[in-house]
């Protein structure tokens, strides 16, 4: 098998540098919102948002959870049984459709949504929101430039940060 030849050290445009370190910010902010979740609520960032969607949405189902967290359904099917599990929902199924299950907060649930730091959602989703739609149309074709480069894994897009 031949030797691989190292590549030669990476110097970094000023440019880059910056926006490096502004990637870094991200996903270091996010990551600290996250252990201060899992240290106050006891749980993972994506269980304190479903728990949060459940709350404000009595009766969702696991279908309407991937949607509006955007996940792929078995990752909301998955949160949804570790939080069944943990005692903080309620799966019960529906009288109209006993195919559909609703979902409900339990008292255990409410106790850790008033023990989690905010925002519930996390601080990217809550950071996007804010944006204006202009920032968000060059943010969203900038990114898809990078993950380009990077020759992503599209599925990725799907897990959540907080998992």
């Amino acid at each position: 098998m031949p030797k691989r030849t190292p590549a030669p050290p990476l110097e970094l445009s000023e440019p880059a540098t910056r926006v490096l370190r502004r990637f870094r910010l991200v996903f270091n902010t996010v990551k600290t919102h996250f252990q201060q979740v899992e240290k106050q609520a006891g749980i993972g960032g994506a269980q304190l948002w479903a728990l949060s969607l459940i709350d404000t949405r009595p009766g969702l189902g696991s279908g309407e959870l991937a949607r509006a967290m955007d996940v792929h359904q078995s990752t909301a099917s998955n949160l949804v049984r570790a939080l069944v599990a943990r005692g903080f929902v309620q799966a019960g199924k529906d009288d109209a459709d006993r195919r559909t299950v609703q979902l409900t907060l339990l008292p255990e649930g409410r106790a850790v949504l008033d023990k989690a730091p905010m925002p519930l959602s996390g601080v990217l989703p809550q950071a996007l929101a804010s944006l204006d739609a202009a920032t968000l149309t060059r943010l969203d074709e900038d990114l898809a430039r990078l993950i380009d480069v990077l020759d992503g894994d599209a599925r990725a897009a799907k897990i959540p940060l907080g998992q």
